[in-house]
């Protein structure tokens, strides 16, 4: 049997599974998999009708109203009338008989409302009029308004006198319903013409650079959490410490990913299930071009895998030579500064945004000696000191941190760094040490003037911390676990690069 996976028909043996329709295609462990089982035609008429003419057709939108409800029961004695009178504020079609009781009361009507009226105030000469111009007028008709002309509003302004209506006739209209499934179960049964996604891809918009990068690196695992899910749209909220400017501010259509630019939750991705109107605090960031049932199905705590176009273009981390290959890979040139040998690791990138990167001339790679980047092990059960680790050293977005030297001086225990005091005036103290051993890296907490200053400890100590703070003006981090000696070698002000990975 054929199957359609992420886009791509497979052939499927009879009986076969979800297991055996994904196999080799992107997925993150424990994220969605929609299934897109079939798509029902729905065809049923609308609350629009056409009043057929032979100067044109228009349409008209009904209201709600008694007016309309009781047009719908005349139609075929309003059809084939003609109109009977034409001026610069109505034309009218009839006479048809009703029982609409009269009423002397002035109304305002508005250009192209369509409303009843009565003739010499008699409901057996039952006029329909469409208003040409906003006017106030006695029409006689205790029920009249009907609805309003949208569409053809160009036949008004030719009709003349004696013009046929020759035909009245429902809009239909023909829409779709996707019956679709998301599922984890890899023993899911598939039947012919089933299509399958794994993941979603989303297309960034050029015109939003700074939220395309955002939603690479909240992605940058391959995967997105889902922290809210409502009827219009779903979200997350993974990383909200972030500036974002004003960038693309659109028409958020079905399918568009939106970055919020300001205020609570600056930063939050959102994807939209259906349309809404631009917001000067959402940027368009890009949109959904496959996989969109998986969005649209998923509820909060979900798990779903994201593919981008373009992939992510940030070599930090690699090798110069391993970055050439990536970089040409992308059609990208390379320029190498720093350490330009082939093993330099790859520090920083000019531009490191994806989106401006694959619109530059070439891509300059900053690369220093892999002596030079030092591994570390963070502590994730204390959460919130390793986020602030992460987000001041860059760790958070990119492999590879770096640590600017504050303090540092030859046989001193600790070596210190600048950190950042307005992300660090909310960190508490934690439980105070017993002992700091050599290696440990830590923070400053609130409880001191200089909250948020960060140290590595280089020899052991009951007393002082990794700043050289009381075990109670400490909150620990992580360790240092790469050649703690190096770091006797280093001066203030210097740079110092970390990574949690192996390079």
């Amino acid at each position: 049997m054929k199957v359609i996976v992420n886009g791509k028909e497979k052939d499927l043996k009879s009986g076969a599974t979800l297991k055996d329709a994904i196999k080799g295609e992107i997925r993150s462990p424990d994220s969605l998999i929609s299934v897109h089982l079939s798509t029902e035609k729905l065809i049923k008429e609308t609350d629009d009708c056409e009043l057929v003419t032979a100067t044109g057709t228009m349409g008209v939108q009904l209201n709600d109203t008694d007016g309309a409800k009781l047009w719908r029961s005349v139609v075929s004695e309003i059809k084939g009338s003609t109109a009977r009178w034409s001026t610069r504020e109505i034309a009218a079609f009839g006479s048809f008989k009703t029982d609409i009781p009269s009423d002397r009361a002035e109304r305002q009507y508005r250009i192209y409302d369509c409303f009843f009226t009565l003739g010499g105030f008699d409901n057996h000469t039952t006029y329909m009029m469409i208003a040409r111009k906003d006017h106030v007028r006695s029409y006689g008709a205790n029920i009249g308004n009907i609805g309003r002309i949208t569409l053809g509003r160009h036949v008004l302004g030719s009709m003349a006198e004696g013009e046929e209506l020759i035909d009245i006739r429902p809009v239909i209209a023909e829409a779709s319903s996707e019956n679709i499934i998301v599922t984890k179960d890899p023993e899911y049964p598939l039947e012919e013409g089933y299509s399958v996604d794994t993941n979603i891809l989303i297309k960034l918009d050029a015109r939003s650079p700074a939220s395309a990068e955002q939603i690479l690196a909240v992605c940058s695992k391959g995967y997105l959490n889902v922290t809210q899910s409502t009827g219009t749209l779903i979200g997350c909220g993974d990383d909200l410490d972030v500036t974002i400017q004003e960038e693309g501010q659109f028409t958020r259509e079905k399918g568009s990913v939106v970055v919020r630019n300001t205020g609570d939750g600056t930063g939050r991705i959102l994807i939209y299930k259906e349309r809404r109107q631009s917001s000067p605090s959402h940027n368009i960031a890009g949109s959904v071009e496959r996989g969109f049932g998986i969005a649209a199905k998923a509820a909060g705590g979900d798990r779903i895998t994201v593919v981008t176009d373009p992939v992510r273009a940030l070599s930090v981390g690699m090798t110069q030579s391993d970055g050439e290959r990536f970089l040409s890979g992308l059609g990208l040139k390379q320029k190498r500064s720093g350490d330009t040998s082939d093993d330099a690791v790859i520090v920083d990138q000019f531009p490191e945004m994806t989106l401006k990167a694959v619109s530059s001339d070439q891509i300059e790679t900053a690369g220093v000696p892999r002596e030079r980047v030092f591994r570390i092990q963070l502590d994730e059960s204390r959460r919130n000191e390793v986020y602030y680790f992460r987000k001041v050293t860059g760790l958070s977005h990119k492999p590879v941190g770096s640590l600017k030297t504050q303090f540092s001086f030859p046989g001193m225990p600790m070596i210190t760094f600048y950190g950042d005091e307005e992300r660090a005036k909310n960190l508490y103290p934690q439980d105070p040490f017993k002992k700091c051993t050599k290696g440990d890296i830590g923070r400053t907490n609130q409880s001191r003037p200089h909250h948020g200053l960060m140290g590595i400890r280089l020899a052991d100590s009951k007393d002082y911390g990794p700043t050289g703070e009381e075990p109670y003006g400490t909150n620990l981090v992580g360790r240092f676990i790469d050649d703690i000696g190096k770091l006797s070698e280093a001066e203030e002000e210097d740079i110092i690069y970390v990574t949690e990975e192996r390079l």
